[in-house]
Order: C-alpha cells, then sequence, then structure tokens
C-alpha cells in the first residue's frame, strides 16, 4: 500500500500520528484546508488538532482558508473548540455559523474565484500550513487529490509546510481525474487556454516538492457528506418553469438544442432542476460548474451528458457510495479543477455558460440576497453564484415564492441585503412561474417579476406597494424608503410579513 500511495521511499521517514502531526500547528497561523462543499477535506489532523486544544485548556486561534465549504471534522470540531479567529471564503456548518453570527469569528464572504488571487497577489496573509487529502504523493513529492481541487494548489504553492492526508478511503482509479493548471499573476497574464468543457489543459498532480511535505498522515476516513432533501412539488414546479423556459430559447433561436454549458448551484431546488433534464427531449448536455452533485451524475448515467467540468464531486452520501461502485465509468466524464479555473469569469463567459443558482429573496427590481437572513444574520455564503452569475450568457436565480409556511415571501420591495444586483440577473423562476427580465426597466422589471413569480397572498401587497411608490417622488426605479424594508421588521414583531 505505501509504495502505490507513497511513491518515495524518503517520505517514509515523515509518516506520524495525526496527533503528531497536529504538534506543526501553533497558536496564531493561517491554515489553508484541502476541499470544497464537504468533499476532498482533511480530517484526521483537524480533530487531532480540536482534541488537543480542549485537553490542553489553553486557547489557540487560528486563521482558516478553504475552497468552499469543509466537514464538521473542520468547521465543527474547530468552531466548537473555539480554534478559528477568522474563516474564509465560504461555510455551512451549523457550529460554525452560530459563533459567526455571535460575533466570535470573523468572517470574510468572498466570490470563490477572488480567493485564490487574493493570496497570490499577497492581499491575504500567506499560508503557515496547509493540510491536504491526497490519493497519492509522486516521487517527486507531488500531490495526487481526492474528489476535489479548491484552491489547493494555491494553498501548497503559498505554504511554508505541508501536512498530508493520504486517504486510503478514496479508490486508486480517481487518479487522472484532475487536471491542474495555475494562472499567472498579472501584469501580461496570459488567457486560460480553455476554449471546450473537456479540454485538459494541464497536470494529473498539484506541484508540492519533498521539501515542503512536513508530514503525512494515513487515514481511512470517509467524507461527511450531506443528505439532500426529496424533490418536493414547488421544486419540481420550479424545474418544470425553467425547461419551459429553455424549450422557448430554443424556439426562438437563441439557445442551441443542446443548451449551452450548464452551471448549477447546490441543493434539492438544483438537484430537481437537473432531474427534471433527465427526463427532458434535451440531449448532448455539457456542465461546466463549481460541484457535482447526484443529479449532475444521473445526466451522466442516463446519457443526457457525456462531459462534466468542476472542482468537487460532493454527492449524498448514497450517491457518492454508488459513484465510486462506478468509478469505471465516469472517469472519462468528469475533469476536476482548481476553483480558480472552475469559476473563472474569463471561461465562463467564454464558453457561455448558463447560471442557475438559488436566492433567500429577491426584490421587485431583481437584486438578490444569496447570504444574509433579514439582512444581518449569516446563512453561508455567495459562494460561486457571482462568479457565474456576472459572467454567463444567461444568469437565473430561482427560489420557492414563500418561505415559513408562507409567513414569508421571497420577494419583496427591497432586499435586506444585496449580493447580485439588478445588472446582474437575467431571469428569476419560482413555482410561480418566470420572469424574463432582459432588456426590461426598472418599472417593467416589478411588473414583470410581481406578475409572474409572486405567490398569490403578496401579490396584492406588491403592486400596491409598486403603484404608491409611482405616485411617491422619482419614477426611474419607484421605492417608498419609509416602507421598504417594513415588510423585513414586520415579520420581525409580529412573525409575519403578511399585514
Amino acid at each position: 500500500m505505501r509504495n502505490d500511495r507513497i511513491r518515495n521511499k524518503e517520505l517514509f521517514n515523515k509518516m506520524m500520528s495525526a496527533e503528531e502531526a497536529s504538534n506543526l500547528i501553533k497558536d496564531g497561523m493561517v491554515i489553508g484546508a484541502s476541499g470544497f462543499t464537504p468533499s476532498g477535506y482533511p480530517k484526521a489532523v483537524p480533530l487531532a488538532l480540536a482534541e488537543r486544544v480542549k485537553k490542553s485548556g489553553k486557547k489557540m486561534k487560528i486563521t482558516l482558508y478553504s475552497g468552499a465549504s469543509l466537514g464538521p471534522e473542520v468547521d465543527g470540531a474547530w468552531g466548537e473548540a473555539g480554534i478559528i479567529a477568522k474563516r474564509l471564503p465560504y461555510q455551512t456548518n451549523a457550529e460554525l455559523r452560530k459563533e459567526i453570527n455571535a460575533g466570535n469569528v470573523e468572517y470574510l464572504d468572498m466570490h470563490l474565484s477572488h480567493s485564490t488571487q487574493y493570496l497570490n497577489y499577497g492581499v491575504l496573509p500567506k499560508v503557515d500550513v496547509a493540510i491536504i487529502e491526497a490519493l497519492a504523493i509522486t516521487e517527486d513529492g507531488h500531490i495526487i487529490p481526492t474528489t476535489a481541487i479548491g484552491n489547493a494548489p494555491a494553498f501548497i504553492k503559498n505554504a511554508d509546510k505541508v501536512i498530508v492526508e493520504v486517504n486510503t478511503a478514496k479508490p486508486m482509479e480517481l487518479e487522472g481525474m484532475a487536471d491542474i493548471y495555475i494562472h499567472e499573476n498579472p501584469p501580461c497574464r496570459k488567457p486560460i487556454p480553455l476554449t471546450e468543457v473537456g479540454q485538459r489543459i494541464g497536470t494529473t498532480y498539484i506541484e508540492c516538492g519533498l521539501d515542503k511535505i512536513a508530514a503525512i498522515v494515513e487515514t481511512d476516513m470517509k467524507d461527511k457528506a450531506r443528505s439532500l432533501a426529496p424533490t418536493d412539488e414547488v421544486a419540481r414546479k420550479i424545474s418544470e418553469n425553467i425547461l419551459k423556459f429553455f424549450r422557448k430559447e430554443v424556439e426562438l433561436g437563441r439557445l442551441p438544442k443542446n443548451l449551452l454549458p450548464l452551471q448549477s448551484g447546490v441543493g434539492s431546488v438544483a438537484n430537481a432542476v437537473l432531474y427534471g433534464l433527465c427526463d427532458s427531449e434535451f440531449e448532448n448536455l455539457t456542465c461546466y460548474t463549481e460541484v457535482v452533485q447526484d443529479s449532475m451524475l444521473e445526466l451522466l448515467r442516463c446519457g443526457k451528458s457525456n462531459l462534466i467540468s468542476t472542482t468537487s464531486i460532493s454527492a449524498s452520501p448514497e450517491g457518492f457510495e454508488k459513484f465510486l461502485e462506478e468509478i469505471d465509468f465516469f472517469k472519462n466524464k468528469i475533469i476536476l479543477r482548481p476553483q480558480e479555473i472552475s469559476n473563472n469569469p474569463e471561461v465562463a463567459r467564454r464558453l457561455g455558460i448558463i447560471a442557475m443558482n438559488t436566492a433567500l429573496e429577491m426584490d421587485i427590481y431583481g437584486n438578490v440576497n444569496s447570504t444574509h437572513v433579514m439582512g444581518s444574520k449569516m446563512m453561508n455564503g455567495i459562494g460561486g453564484s457571482g462568479d457565474f452569475a456576472r459572467n454567463g450568457a444567461i444568469t437565473i436565480f430561482t427560489t420557492a415564492s414563500t418561505a415559513k409556511n408562507g409567513d414569508i415571501s421571497s420577494i419583496v420591495p427591497m432586499v435586506s441585503h444585496v449580493d447580485h444586483t439588478e445588472h446582474d440577473v437575467m431571469v428569476i423562476v419560482t413555482e410561480q412561474g418566470v420572469a424574463d427580465l432582459r432588456g426590461k426597466s426598472p418599472k417593467e422589471r416589478a411588473l414583470e417579476i410581481i406578475n409572474n413569480c409572486v405567490h398569490p397572498d403578496y401579490k396584492p401587497m406588491l403592486l400596491d406597494y409598486y403603484n404608491r411608490a409611482l405616485e411617491n417622488g422619482a419614477k426611474h426605479t419607484p421605492h417608498i424608503l419609509d416602507e421598504a424594508l417594513l415588510w423585513h421588521s414586520r415579520f420581525q414583531k409580529t412573525g409575519t410579513m403578511k399585514k
């Protein structure tokens, strides 16, 4: 096993327990962890560090960088142990979220494509120690990644030391799926030589080198993937509405019959949309995205798609086990890239991505809030949605028209926090219908959204607000400032947005 996974005998001297490796991490350090949307992240060393801090009773504070969200062995265990002082660029862990909203952890919610260049440009403090999950280490000391790339290449490049967790729970058949291309810093940066979804432009390993590796830990721990909620009627209707939109675009000659490369966010609605494509007439689909969930794997299985480019395979627990059983089928159909490439605005614009992402709330002019509940409480983060939204050929945001059993309207007079401005939002879809905002003025957008996407319980209220706003002064983007956020404050006071 060691010769297969660790291919240079000199590295055997650097093998140690997770507890011993955790001693390389000191108070005040910056740690870069591999992984992206609980996949391909280190587990044994983070757990050992949390346990060491708990037993010692000594305080430790570190800054944690990642590609996106990490599993509970990192975000959860470190959040509970009070280890994290600052976190970026994305998270989904309930324990860590609680600490962020309590003000105990400073959180930098960033566009995922920006996080790499911030590090490479020296805007962020450099990485002291990178903890990287690996399938194997080459003879030259380079890292063969597992099921996610994320920011691992940048962390390794910028780190003083690298701790490698060689995870035997991930099969060696994954080797070869990675395509590692490192983007140069400006000035005179060269174009990324990627003009088709399936092109390979890099190496199957991440450059590291023997000298930078400080510790190697053998593990066999599985990713703590999240189960997906069953597809409900609302998600099915959203999926049906998106498919109707696609059919119309094809009929009008604005999309080819096999559409354009698809990007999809995570969650049950995103899964429902892609499952809908499995049962549709659309064929020869391609995907250029950041996360592959169960439904994208199903697109490959059913033959609707033959190629996916991503930075992470993050299926449900049962979906991932099935993926591993069929790894030979998927191996030549999935390419894993660094998130600097998977989320790169240049590539998204060049390929003409159809970007489909989820919103918490939207307003009548098309501004989207993806991150903050009632304007202040962080949910997860913007993730990669902004990378694709501003640069996609078609940008679609979806949401159920109501939340909290109908007490919240997901479409409001003014969003309580803006992540995606009206300038980046082209199409809004709820279970009620589709609002195509392209080529429309603010007032035209408002009526398109209210008439097509708002729940019947809230449509009269929004039409009343809009009509009174028209009489209230400036008529380009009409608002009543005293009432623009009244719906949110009403919910906080009474438990409902309804009057």
